[in-house]
């Protein structure tokens, strides 16, 4: 998702000028649809609302989301240098690229804006990509009008990556014991130590169901048993399983806790965690927002006295959903390949990336090498 927060004019509508692409462009969008020499029926228009449902299933709603903002803004600025953004000019967005990296304000009414970071450049390039796709049109990322310049700023304004910071296992412990013991501090106490110990993503947490296919908006489902949890995950990098075994403390099992939730809660079909009343008594059917993950963590780090010889903003700018993944890999003592599949990993070399503070010199080289 974005990580820097666009200033926009308002259109006499009241909605953001660019917010709103025009129908030309929603119709050359929309490229599901029956061949021109085939007579439409109720039948085939059907057919064709579902092949469109599916091929918007092929990303998830945040991307999306994104890729929309994306389009949005670019258009918006071709509108405003007086260019076309349609078909794809490479020239074009060569010169869009290296606005975003020069922050030197792309609208009139604008004052000069911070330059993009490397990484947000780069997705901001995926979703012209996309979006070209899908109106039937070929971006050629290769091109040396957009190459070139893609390099040279990498070349120039590339930095390491900023890490969020690791959850690790003390940290967790002092987070869960914060909350309370009303149903809505049993069911955050069971969404930590779930998302811990599964190095779930925070989409993936909210996304379970108690059951297969209990709600079509489902992303996976829970199997409980004996020695502990089996999640089937329809994750970012496709279906996997996870095995959350059982803990050695019922205060900090996350089998036990998401047991105690789904008891108390009397949750037994739909989504596994759900929205409660203010007071904390009573459960809705509403599925909690992946949003609801980020913000508990940083409260709880906040309550916990986690890094507290920080000030307060930073602290929060240090934790997010990603750090209950980054704590697992940098906590759990075991084999890198067992990491590597909770993780849904596709190489070590991503899942290192994850690992914050281990296996540290290790392996010393000098020494092997006889110095």
């Amino acid at each position: 998702m974005p990580s820097e927060t666009e200033q926009s004019t308002l259109a006499p509508s009241g909605e953001p000028d660019g917010a709103r692409i025009d129908e030309r462009d929603q119709e050359e969008g929309d490229d599901i649809a029956l061949p021109a020499h085939v007579a439409g029926s109720g039948t085939l228009d059907r057919l064709v609302d579902t092949a469109r449902d599916y091929a918007r299933a092929a990303a998830s709603d945040n991307t999306l989301k994104a890729y929309a903002k994306d389009w949005a803004h670019f258009t918006r600025w071709c509108r405003m240098k007086g260019m076309e953004a349609l078909p794809p000019s490479p020239e074009m967005i060569g010169l869009y690229l290296a606005d975003l990296a020069s922050g030197s304000g792309p609208f009139p009414s604008q004052s000069a804006s911070r330059p993009l970071s490397v990484s947000t450049i780069d997705r901001r390039l995926s979703g012209l990509a996309w979006n070209y796709a899908q109106r039937g049109l070929s971006l050629d990322r290769k091109n040396r009008h957009i190459a070139t310049v893609l390099a040279g700023i990498k070349r120039k304004r590339a930095r390491p990556p900023v890490q969020k910071e690791a959850i690790l296992a003390e940290d967790i412990r002092a987070m869960v014991a914060t909350l309370p013991y009303d149903l809505r501090g049993m069911r955050d106490r069971a969404i930590l130590l779930l998302g811990y110990a599964g190095g779930l993503r925070r989409s993936e947490i909210v996304s379970l169901d108690v059951h297969k296919d209990d709600t079509p908006d489902s992303g996976g489902w829970v199997e409980i048993f004996e020695k502990g949890a089996l999640l089937t995950l329809n994750a970012k990098t496709g279906w996997r399983e996870v095995e959350i075994g059982r803990g050695t403390s019922e205060q900090t099992c996350p089998v036990h806790a998401l047991e105690q939730w789904l008891h108390f809660a009397k949750i037994d079909f739909g989504p596994v965690f759900v929205g409660t009343s203010r007071d904390g008594k009573r459960v809705t059917e509403t599925r909690l927002n992946d949003k609801h993950v980020a913000r508990l963590i940083k409260r709880t780090v906040l309550d916990a006295g986690i890094r507290s010889d920080l000030p307060e903003k930073d602290r929060l700018a240090l934790f997010s959903g990603h750090s209950l993944r980054a704590g697992l890999a940098s906590s759990a003592e075991v084999d890198e390949r067992y990491v590597q599949k909770q993780l849904g990993h596709a190489s070590a070399e991503m899942t290192r990336r994850y690992q914050r503070r281990r296996d540290r010199f290790r392996v010393n080289l000098t020494k092997a090498a006889g110095l």
